[in-house]
């Protein structure tokens, strides 16, 4: 199948569905500035302290950083919370909230990013489900009981070049200990899950009322393959929009090579002109197909 073809196929399926399921990964993000930290080099860039220390992502992305080093750990974390609060989803969104909205289900929103920015670009909460959690809410680090809060409070201010936090740790509000994100880090047994278990019941009712559904996949790679899984739990209508793992069985879907703003616009293009043609027909007597 052409490029040009997959479009068009991803164009039909759009226009038929009564729901749109929109999967993102951490390449969602990179068209709203977001920079992207997952490999060494950009990592390692931003933080030369984690090079000298031969840290990786998956090391100072864990609860024994943050309890043996919690000013390394939270230098990072908290820059990374810096970073959500200061960036604006891009377009892309609202393109992907525009065509739900014409649909008779809507949509539901399956993420694996920590950041925030399907609600901050105005996305229901009830029809959000993060599977690594939020950098946006704090938990005990030892569990002394099951809340979590806001990290609203929370005003990190951090020296980059150490990669130290330099104002007061976040702690627990019931026992003093420090607090860590409410996300999924890596090797994490403690990670206090409520959010999930309550979004995930949100997902079950939704999708027992659907029947056509699209899913549109955005930035998710090979490396964690969680949004990839879920998207191919959904079935045969899947456009999968990634800049370099965009490949998927035609049975599957179709893969579209770009990144997720650039080929939402493009899709929202054609899908307009498609709309545009077809009322032109209608109004000449004809229906184009």
């Amino acid at each position: 199948m052409t490029d040009e073809e997959k479009l068009d196929q991803a164009v039909a399926w759009l226009r038929d569905a009564d729901a749109l399921l929109i999967t993102a990964g951490a390449g969602m993000g990179v068209d709203s500035g977001l920079p992207a930290f997952r490999g060494r080099h950009g990592l390692w860039k931003a933080w030369p302290a984690l090079k000298h220390l031969n840290m990786d992502f998956a090391r100072i992305s864990t609860e024994i950083a943050i309890r043996k080093a919690p000013r390394l750990a939270w230098g990072f974390h908290g820059y990374l919370l810096q970073c959500f609060r200061g960036t604006h989803p891009h377009k892309g969104f609202q393109i992907l909230l525009h065509w739900a909205r014409q649909m008779e289900q809507g949509y539901f929103v399956f993420t694996s990013n920590v950041d925030g920015a399907f609600q901050k670009a105005g996305y229901d909460r009830e029809r959000i489900m993060e599977c690594h959690g939020s950098l946006h809410y704090l938990q005990c680090i030892d569990g002394c009981d099951a809340a979590i809060w806001p990290a609203d409070d929370f005003q990190p201010v951090i020296e980059m070049a150490r990669c130290q936090l330099l104002s007061n740790l976040p702690t627990c509000p019931r026992c003093g200990q420090v607090a860590r994100p409410n996300m999924l880090l890596f090797d994490d047994p403690r990670w206090i899950d409520t959010t999930l278990a309550r979004q995930r019941e949100h997902w079950t009712r939704w999708r027992a009322r659907l029947r056509n559904p699209v899913v549109v996949e955005l930035g998710a790679g090979k490396a964690i393959p969680t949004v990839r899984h879920f998207s191919e739990q959904m079935g045969r209508r899947i456009i999968r929009i990634n800049p370099h793992d965009f490949r998927i069985a035609s049975y599957r879907g179709v893969g579209l090579a770009g990144p997720a703003l650039g080929t939402l616009q493009a899709l929202d293009a054609r899908l307009n002109a498609r709309q545009s043609d077809a009322a032109t027909g209608f109004r000449h007597g004809r229906e184009i197909k």
